[in-house]
């Protein structure tokens, strides 16, 4: 099959959706698939990947006549579905499925953001200024959090889809560390050298992530832990927020938590090894690829329940899920209190894959998607 990924951000890009957009290209290649991508991401070029950049402020993935440009590359290369991926808002893909509509290609379109009250009504007014439920899309989500808003908006004439992020679960695997990881000297690197209960969150440090809601969560479970039980915390990742938490760490005396920055994948992997507890405290996560992960090495997840990680962790079984901030903290606390409960789901963990979320499952997912746009 010949598929046309269309998306706003890609390589050399690193996020989300970029990391996973790629990752679907290469596992779709190795199937046999014929793909190519168009995107409006400024970058070296890459076989198979179409740049259509304008000279904008701050190289934003957006060009005043994308659509114009997407006409062209679909007439050119005999497609069989154009596969377009969209976050709350993204104004170049939503250019790709406007073309593909124009130029006869079946759309599937595959929303990575879960839509909140305003996204929702915008989506409204853009059905009444251009009814887009009669295009003739497949919607898929990566959750079902992220469905169910979608399902709202778009009605009945429009299928929505799960399909679930996609992850290599065998290279997540627990295994032997090679050497120690890189971080900082004084950093919670390593619970297992002085015994302490090592709670890791992996993540953006971006204000829709709420961090500093994760150190107040952080440090609420901490004054609920007994005194002979030492606890450290481990947040990876960079954004706009990480300044304003190192100010709240100083403030605070949190020497015990770390902020050692973005990390590699076997960096992370390194780090998930030595983890008792990892945190997603989002409640608006449409999926949370790195609790996945997370839950792939065997780690407890602590998350919330209105979140799309519910999609792969079942209380009591892969961790332990809170729709409020009190609920998260006290199953922080209890996993940090309570070392049987740990051990048996990380047990859990490490025995049982998330099938849904392997690269099969996911192809498969995808290519019901195809046919039913196809149909």
């Amino acid at each position: 099959m010949r598929i046309l990924h269309v998306s706003d951000c890609y390589l050399p890009r690193l996020g989300g959706i970029e990391v996973q957009v790629a990752d679907l290209v290469r596992a779709q290649r190795e199937a046999g698939h014929q793909v190519e991508v168009v995107t409006a991401t400024p970058g070296e070029p890459l076989p198979g990947v179409h740049r259509v950049v304008a000279n904008l402020p701050f190289d934003l993935p957006v060009h005043p006549r994308g659509t114009a440009h997407l006409l062209r590359i679909m007439a050119s290369g005999r497609y069989d579905v154009a596969h377009v991926h969209t976050g709350a808002v993204s104004p170049f893909a939503w250019m790709g499925v406007r073309a593909a509509v124009r130029a006869g290609l079946p759309v599937v379109a595959t929303v990575h953001s879960m839509w909140d009250p305003v996204t929702r009504g915008m989506y409204r007014a853009l059905q009444g200024a251009f009814g887009w439920r009669r295009w003739g899309l497949v919607v898929s989500a990566v959750s079902e959090a992220a469905a169910r808003p979608i399902r709202d908006v778009a009605g009945p004439r429009v299928p929505v889809q799960v399909v679930s992020n996609g992850l290599d679960v065998t290279s997540w695997r627990p295994g032997p560390v090679d050497g120690p990881v890189d971080g900082p000297v004084d950093g919670p690197v390593d619970a297992l050298a002085d015994g302490a209960v090592h709670v890791v969150a992996v993540g953006r440090l971006a204000p829709r992530k709420q961090p500093l809601r994760l150190l107040k969560l952080l440090e609420a479970a901490r004054a609920r832990v007994p005194g002979d039980i030492a606890m450290r915390a481990t947040i990876v990742g960079d954004g706009p927020a990480r300044g304003r938490m190192e100010r709240y760490l100083r403030e605070r005396r949190m020497g015990w938590v770390a902020l050692p920055g973005r990390y590699t994948r076997e960096q992370i992997r390194a780090l998930l090894a030595a983890a008792d507890v990892f945190v997603a405290p989002a409640p608006r996560e449409s999926f949370g690829l790195a609790a996945l992960e997370a839950r792939a090495a065997g780690v407890p997840v602590v998350a919330r329940a209105q979140s799309g990680v519910a999609d792969f962790v079942s209380p009591g079984k892969e961790g332990l899920l809170g729709r409020t901030f009190d609920d998260l903290v006290a199953s922080v606390v209890r996993l940090t209190r309570d070392s049987a409960l740990r051990q048996s789901i990380a047990e859990h963990n490490r025995e049982t894959e998330p099938v849904r979320c392997s690269w099969p499952a996911v192809l498969e997912g995808f290519a019901r998607c195809y046919e039913l746009a196809r149909g």
